[in-house]
């Protein structure tokens, strides 16, 4: 069975409301008493279904950040990723897993995860991806200077005060990280940006997962933008550097 290990307290952090899903006691016992020990406020359970009544009924306090186990009883972590995110909820998931392989891992952050995290680990690293979530969360955007011209290329119109995007004239619904790399994007035609730089952008810099998450939202974004995704027009792959739009 897979176990974390214990490591000594890092400063206390504000009291952010976490909810645990993990079907191991031992493993969710010691989660819960790190992230307190942290100062957080958490409450727990044990398996996909009473999580999601806990934050899709309404009659529990919303949390700000889900530490989320794949292989749960019955309902799936991934299948509570897919129903959350089905249902508009946008709370950050950090996902716990024994599954180590990039196939695991992409696969998570394509349902919905925001990071993944694999066991054994130990506490300071917990601690510190669930910082990391809550500031990339709460932090305002760093660019308060929004545009108030509309921005346009071909097909594709952003309404930065709005933050909406039109294809056609029909409003697309995007994620908020896809609607920040489209913006970005559009505010600087033809420049190539790295996964670093877009990582940087986009995420902050705290982000701590892995790169692979920008190749994951590109791939959504463009099946939104795009009329032919497997051969874009609007974002294009500059290979060995990374992407351009235009």
């Amino acid at each position: 069975m897979s176990q974390v290990t214990s490591t000594a307290s890092i400063a206390p952090v504000g009291t952010a409301r976490l909810l645990v899903v993990e079907d191991d006691d031992s493993i969710r016992e010691t989660v819960d008493e790190a992230l307190q020990a942290e100062g957080f406020s958490v409450r727990s359970c044990s398996n996909g279904a009473e999580a999601l009544a806990n934050l899709t009924m309404g009659n529990q306090e919303p949390v700000d950040l889900i530490v989320l186990d794949l292989m749960l009883p019955g309902l799936g972590g991934l299948d509570v990723c897919r129903q959350l995110r089905g249902n508009n909820i946008t709370t950050p998931i950090l996902v716990i897993s024994a599954r180590d392989s990039e196939t695991d891992r992409v696969l998570g952050l394509e349902v919905g995860a925001d990071d993944y995290l694999v066991k054994p680990f130990g506490m300071r690293e917990l601690v510190a991806r669930c910082r990391a979530l809550l500031r990339r969360t709460q932090q305002k955007p760093q660019q308060d200077e929004q545009r108030s011209n509309v921005l346009s290329h071909d097909n594709l119109c952003l309404y930065p005060e709005e933050c909406r995007v039109t294809r056609d004239g029909q409003e697309l619904t995007l994620s908020p990280k896809e609607y920040k790399i489209l913006e970005l994007f559009m505010q600087h035609p033809k420049r190539v940006w790295s996964r670093d730089q877009l990582l940087e952008k986009v995420w902050g810099i705290d982000f701590v997962g892995d790169t692979k998450t920008v190749d994951v939202h590109i791939r959504w974004l463009r099946e939104k933008i795009e009329s032919e995704p497997s051969s874009p027009k609007h974002i294009r792959t500059v290979r060995g550097f990374g992407y351009r739009f235009g």
